[in-house]
């Protein structure tokens, strides 16, 4: 085997070492999984050539190359949102249980953290992802983001303040989760008013996706009496040939309504201290094709 050979070779292994972390990262700062996989791709060919000899860090090399590419990509998705038919939701992924298990993990990847996210300007939101959910150095983001690292710790004190301000922390068992999304699912299931009215927060917000090509909510809807009265006469009114499924979402529990054996919505729930406090219906048909499968991510 060639020296080129064995070079090749390291440089695949360790691409796939932490491939699916490169994922996570692009996707946390993208909230679209189609643009965090062409990133990972265009991390992969800056990286196949980079001399291996000179990187003293492969891994914090590679969240480098991949924040630089995502930081790139945030530009031209934000021209592709200002055109966009409707309201925004970020792409729902099919999550491993081992998602939910690891509390950080599925708080940052959730619906309503990357919505937060979404908020934040393209640099602040990279110093957020990796300072916050990555745990990486000031002097890693500074090369990765091209800022000094005192620039960077402002920036990220800055984040982490809009950030907390916005998406309160609460801690919640998972037997409360799992207790609150059952109850949920069941006045959902048969449209029972009451049981909605009992189970959803007061100020919840249902929030609605299309992209243009499906109908779907044009305006965010608050209020329990008003998410419930729509919920039961919506989904508690479904045909023989539509079924709700639950399952895990971005590390959280979710419903997907299934219509003639395709995916037709995916509402993801966010629930805080034993009640539901939002509802994300994506039904925009470009946004479900990774509900066909598990996607992996890692931190």
């Amino acid at each position: 085997m060639t020296e080129n050979q064995q070079s090749g070779d390291t440089a695949t292994s360790v691409f796939l070492t932490h491939r699916k972390l490169l994922f996570t990262v692009a996707y946390e700062m993208l909230g679209s999984a189609a643009d965090a996989e062409d990133v990972v791709q265009e991390t992969w060919l800056r990286w196949v050539n980079v001399d291996l000899g000179t990187v003293r860090d492969q891994r914090a090399y590679l969240v480098r190359i991949t924040t630089r590419q995502a930081l790139l990509r945030l530009r031209t998705l934000g021209r592709r949102k200002e055109s966009y038919v409707g309201p925004w939701l970020p792409e729902p992924l099919l999550t491993a249980p081992d998602v939910a298990e690891d509390a950080e993990l599925a708080e940052s990847v959730s619906m309503a953290m990357l919505l937060v996210l979404e908020t934040l300007a393209p640099t602040e939101r990279a110093v957020f992802v990796l300072r916050e959910v990555f745990a990486l150095g000031y002097e890693e983001i500074a090369e990765a983001v091209g800022k000094s690292a005192a620039a960077v710790r402002q920036i990220a004190h800055r984040a982490r303040e809009h950030v907390t301000a916005r998406r309160p922390r609460t801690t919640v068992s998972a037997a409360d989760t799992r207790a609150a999304f059952d109850a949920f699912t069941r006045a959902t299931e048969t449209g029972d008013l009451q049981g909605l009215l009992d189970i959803l927060a007061p100020d919840v917000v249902l929030l609605g996706d299309g992209g243009g090509i499906r109908q779907a909510i044009q305006h965010p809807v608050t209020g329990s009496d008003k998410v419930a009265r729509l919920l039961s006469t919506g989904l508690g009114r479904l045909s023989d040939a539509v079924t709700l499924r639950p399952t895990q979402v971005n590390g959280h529990p979710a419903l997907v309504l299934w219509r003639d054996g395709e995916i037709d919505t995916v509402l993801a729930v966010g629930i805080t201290g034993g009640l539901v406090t939002g509802l994300y219906a994506v039904r925009n048909p470009e946004k479900l094709s990774h509900m066909a499968r598990t996607t992996e991510l890692h931190r």
